[in-house]
This record gives C-alpha cells, sequence and structure tokens, in this order.
C-alpha cells in the first residue's frame, strides 16, 4: 500500500502540514521533529511526489477560481475582476465550475493538488457540508481566498458582502412599498451567505412588528423543477404574499416565470426583489429591483490578496475577513401601487 502524508501524519500523531514542512526541512519545524518524522517515512516507505515538489518550489505561474455556475451574472464578473489581477502579476487563471455539487467540488480540488496551480479562489458549492477536502488542499501547500460563499471552519481570507445588512434593507425596502405578508427564497441550508440574508429578512419583519411565518420561507436548492413546484405552490395558494426576497437571482427569474404563466401581476399582486448581478435586471418586465453584488472588486479583492502572500512564499494565510458593500437599485418590481 502506497503511503502519503496523511498515512505518516496519523501514524506521528501530528499534523499533515507538520509533517509536509518537516519532510522539506522548514526552518519552521524542529530537529527532534524532523528526525521523527524522516525516521517513521523511511520505516513505512514513505516516497515524495517529485514531480509535486518541483511545481511547488519553481511555481505553476497559474491560479484557480473555482465557482459554482455561471448561469450567474455575479460569477461571471467575479471572474473578470481575478482575471485582471492575473494578467498585471503575468498568471494564467484557470476556471473551474462546480455546478452546485458537492461531489463535483471535491474532484475538482483533488486535481488541483501537487502544484497543479499556486494558489485558488472559491466560492463553495450550496451542497458543500464538509471540508475535509479544502483542509487536505491547504496541509499540501496550496492557498485558499474564499469570496461570498466562504467556509468559516478554514483560516484564510475571506471577501463577502454586508449579506445580513443587505437582507434587512431587502425586507424593509418591499415593508415601505407596502407589503406585509413576505416570502423569503432560501437558496441553500449550508450557505453563509443564505444564512445572513435570512437573518435580516427576520430581523426587518420583527421591527415593523409583523409575525414571522415559517411557512412563508421557502427552502430551495440545485433542483430546479423542485424549486418551480415550490414557487407555484407559494403563489398558488387563497393567499399569496404580497412580497417576495429572493436570496439569488435565479430564483427571481424563476417567480417572473410563474408570474407571468399564471397571469400574476408584478407589483401590483406581488412585489419581488433579489440579491442579482443580473445586467438586464432593467429590461425585465417590470425592471427588477435588486441588492446589487460588487461582484467585480471582491473577485480583484480576492486575487490581489493571493498574490500579496504568494509573493511573501506564504501557504498559510490568517483569518482576515473583508467586507465589500452591495446596494439596493430600486427598480419597478417593487414600485408602490394604488
Amino acid at each position: 500500500m502506497k503511503i502519503n502524508l496523511k498515512d505518516l501524519a496519523k501514524e506521528l500523531g501530528i499534523s499533515v502540514s507538520t509533517v509536509s514542512k518537516a519532510l522539506r526541512d522548514s526552518y519552521e519545524i524542529g530537529e527532534e521533529t524532523k528526525k521523527r518524522v524522516l525516521a517513521k517515512a523511511t520505516e513505512l516507505g514513505y516516497t515524495p511526489n517529485p514531480y509535486a515538489g518541483f511545481l511547488r518550489n519553481n511555481k505553476s505561474k497559474t491560479i484557480a477560481i473555482v465557482v459554482p455556475e455561471l448561469t450567474n451574472n455575479y460569477f461571471i464578473q467575479a471572474i473578470s475582476g481575478a482575471e485582471e489581477i492575473a494578467q498585471e502579476n503575468n498568471y494564467h487563471l484557470l476556471i473551474y465550475t462546480t455546478n452546485d455539487s458537492f461531489e463535483k467540488e471535491k474532484s475538482i480540488i483533488k486535481h488541483l493538488m501537487n502544484g497543479r496551480v499556486d494558489g485558488v479562489l472559491l466560492s463553495v458549492s450550496s451542497t458543500t457540508s464538509s471540508y475535509e477536502h479544502l483542509n487536505e488542499l491547504t496541509q499540501n501547500g496550496v492557498p485558499i481566498i474564499f469570496f461570498d460563499r466562504i467556509c468559516h471552519e478554514i483560516e484564510t481570507a475571506k471577501i463577502t458582502t454586508n449579506d445580513f445588512a443587505c437582507g434587512f434593507i431587502a425586507t424593509e425596502h418591499l415593508i415601505k412599498n407596502g407589503c406585509r405578508d413576505i416570502a423569503y427564497l432560501s437558496v441553500s441550508e449550508y450557505l453563509s451567505i443564505d444564512s445572513k440574508r435570512k437573518q435580516g429578512y427576520l430581523e426587518a419583519l420583527n421591527k415593523y412588528d409583523i409575525k414571522i411565518e415559517e411557512s412563508r420561507i421557502i427552502n430551495c436548492g440545485i433542483d430546479d423543477k423542485m424549486n418551480t413546484q415550490k414557487i407555484k405552490k407559494l403563489l398558488s395558494s387563497n393567499k399569496i404574499p404580497d412580497g417576495i426576497f429572493a436570496s439569488v437571482e435565479r430564483l427571481a427569474l424563476k417567480v417572473y416565470h410563474i408570474c407571468n404563466a399564471a397571469n400574476i401581476s408584478i407589483p401590483e399582486s406581488v412585489k419581488v426583489i433579489s440579491f442579482s448581478n443580473l445586467r438586464t435586471a432593467d429590461l425585465l418586465c417590470p425592471s427588477l429591483t435588486t441588492i446589487t453584488q460588487p461582484a467585480y472588486e471582491m473577485g480583484k479583492e480576492a486575487a490581489k490578496i493571493l498574490f500579496k502572500h504568494l509573493s511573501k512564499r506564504k501557504n498559510i494565510i490568517l483569518n482576515e475577513n473583508i467586507v465589500i458593500n452591495s446596494v439596493l437599485t430600486i427598480r419597478n418590481s417593487t414600485k408602490k401601487t394604488s
């Protein structure tokens, strides 16, 4: 059986990162620990990957950006921002999409190990429920920067927007425009962005003494047919909500399609607001009111931080939480009606 770093670490009762540094004769590791690691490696017949070591030492001049989807305009703009910084640093940018699949995300991360890239910019999939694959990547010397959809459990830099505040602002905007029965379309139980946006929604309802109805929180996911069924049920009940806050743009567009098919008028019967970077939001009928994220700037900032650490040859990046504010862009989908 082939012995890897993880096996060595388990035998020695120390971290994979410590084993890796000891084998590379890092100044961060004491001499006694190095001797123990080398002795155990010899005993178990561990053979390092010379190709991976070569790439780590000489740099691949390539970074990767891993996103859940390309149908969401936020990620297209974030990629453009990251690409600008990569080009300035004479690096190539590899683009990977997980299709919001945890299994595909794990497969991509595994592919990026062993020096294929010098660093990774990552927005986790909505189905990611554990982070061992990400820990393993960092332990193999590949730094990760999170943006938008982040992982709190891993110590590194994280680029986000003010999701809680904007969840509050979006809901308050609907309330001020006459809504008293507001539904929230959730995208995933696992994502921090969804949790914070929902918390903002609930806080606004509390502030304006509007009773919180659990039935008005619709838990959507990656199954388009299931999402359609849930939103259809919401909009075909005896008492439809007078406002809908969609956590992501694809759910808002689903609402538009269903309302159009059912002859439900926006904004007369139901007002709609969404987090969205849809460039054609003002061309929809009616134009869509959005919480517009600084996607391009978030992609740039994530890449800048990664290159700052790559220039210092640091694989371990300490926690750093950077928040870039989104803005409310008011259009006709939330317009007051008589």
